[in-house]
């Protein structure tokens, strides 16, 4: 990740928490607007590391009150107190310390770029991926299945982000069992990240997850084939050229059917589980 001048980002230092919930965390994050939301309620920031928490890298983060980011534009370096609470995260206090110029490109563009979206109904090209065992799957081969699949890497660290999906998805699993999936539902985990998510770093996940492969898998697989598959559900995965690990990306989860055709995607985090199961119920045909 681009490194800017001392006065402006230092190596970001963690703020003991004064007081309040016990498992609220802060820390100082120091980076560069890239984007500002038009309502102000959330802005793409390229950061450096935060030590301890998490890797360089560019995230969308929201604040509690929209006058955090109003008089802020691209290109703006910021201070700002991150905090992290329970299962959600945002930035306070931020500060406005300088202006440089964006870096250009900002990120390397994803083998996912030009791809047409599927739409409902259509049906979703085969993919072939490796497994949280280090077998070797396909999409086809789960035909017959109704499958729910959500992009995610296991290193990302905000709880709104990928490990929301991680929660959402352990749920579902948790109602499937309930009723011994009788709704025959596959729950597929796909990591973009496939240098870092090796299958021993997906199996090593899927257990402190308690994933049952029965029900809920793990998978990544070869990058470009995986960013072009993702990006036909609308997934936009981009990738610092200086630093590989600096991964910027949106959040998509969709349905598949039993015939292997798109039924819907859910954009973003806001989905439930209870939304995404109500769906295939009544996609199979049970109350």
């Amino acid at each position: 990740m681009r490194t800017f001048s001392a006065s402006y980002l230092g190596l970001a230092l963690l703020i003991s928490a004064c007081g309040g919930s016990p498992d609220r965390r802060e820390y100082t994050l120091q980076g560069q607007i890239l984007t500002v939301a038009p309502d102000h309620k959330e802005a793409n920031i390229k950061h450096e590391e935060i030590p301890g928490f998490m890797a360089a890298m560019t995230m969308p983060y929201k604040a509690l009150d929209a006058k955090e980011f109003e008089p802020l534009a691209p290109g703006d370096l910021i201070n700002a107190t991150l905090v992290v609470v329970s299962n959600d995260a945002y930035l306070q206090n931020v500060k406005k310390v300088g202006n440089a110029p964006l870096e250009q490109p900002a990120a390397a563009p994803s083998a996912s770029s030009g791809f047409e979206l599927l739409k409902d109904g259509e049906p979703v090209p085969n993919a072939r991926f490796l497994d949280q065992d280090g077998t070797a799957i396909d999409l086809a081969s789960l035909k017959g299945k109704a499958v729910v699949v959500t992009f995610i890497y296991t290193s990302c660290p905000l709880p709104t982000f990928c490990p929301l999906m991680d929660r959402h998805f352990a749920t579902m699993q948790a109602r499937l069992k309930e009723k011994n999936n009788d709704l025959n539902v596959q729950l597929l985990s796909v990591s973009f990240d496939p240098v870092t998510d090796t299958p021993a770093v997906l199996k090593k996940h899927a257990a402190g997850l308690k994933a049952d492969p029965r029900i809920w898998t793990f998978v990544t697989g070869d990058r470009d084939e995986l960013d072009q598959w993702a990006s036909r559900f609308g997934v936009s995965v981009s990738r610092s050229m200086n630093d590989p690990k600096d991964i910027t990306h949106n959040l998509r989860t969709a349905v598949i059917d039993r015939q292997g055709n798109l039924v819907r995607s859910y954009t973003g985090n806001e989905w439930t589980p209870e939304q995404v199961l109500a769906d295939v119920r009544v996609m199979v045909g049970v109350d």
